[in-house]
């Protein structure tokens, strides 16, 4: 979980250039960038908090395997659910609120039942070792187009 909490201040760290965008890159600003890893982390935890272990049904997925084995995401193929899109720009305010949050989310996640899940749209159920993975994975993600923003701006 060290790796995540280190995830979670690079995000901070980058919150102060939230209006920056570069299109060729991304048509989002890297505040939406940070706004969706937040939203996903605090939405992610929640669902692990609030699931019941004895629901938990690993199945075999061949797109899990591939991401796992590659350990990225390939840029521009998925588009964010709904549930974890960001509707509106975020003030600065508001990113460190979902910063906070996140925080304290990650920190509590040692509390969890290694059972603890929640179902990915393309991954299906992820235990607590697997969710954390992934919240690895795809912080890593958005925090290379954070970069990748800054870098060519």
């Amino acid at each position: 979980m060290r790796k995540l909490q280190t995830f979670l201040n690079e995000l901070e760290f980058h919150i102060p250039d939230f209006e920056k965008t570069n299109p060729v890159v991304s048509q989002a600003t890297i505040g939406w960038q940070i706004d969706h890893s937040l939203l996903v982390i605090n939405a992610v935890v929640d669902e692990l908090k609030n699931s019941n272990p004895e629901n938990y049904n690993w199945k075999f997925s061949k797109m899990r395997l591939f991401i796992q084995i590659v350990n990225t995401i390939p840029r521009g193929k998925v588009r964010a659910p709904k549930t974890v899109k960001p509707l509106d720009v975020a003030t600065l305010q508001e990113l460190k609120t979902k910063l906070e949050l996140a925080k304290k989310n990650i920190a509590n996640l040692s509390t969890l039942t290694s059972k603890s899940y929640f179902t990915h749209p393309f991954f299906g159920d992820l235990n607590l070792k697997s969710a954390i993975w992934f919240l690895k994975l795809h912080t890593k993600h958005h925090l290379k187009i954070i970069e990748d923003i800054r870098n060519s701006a």
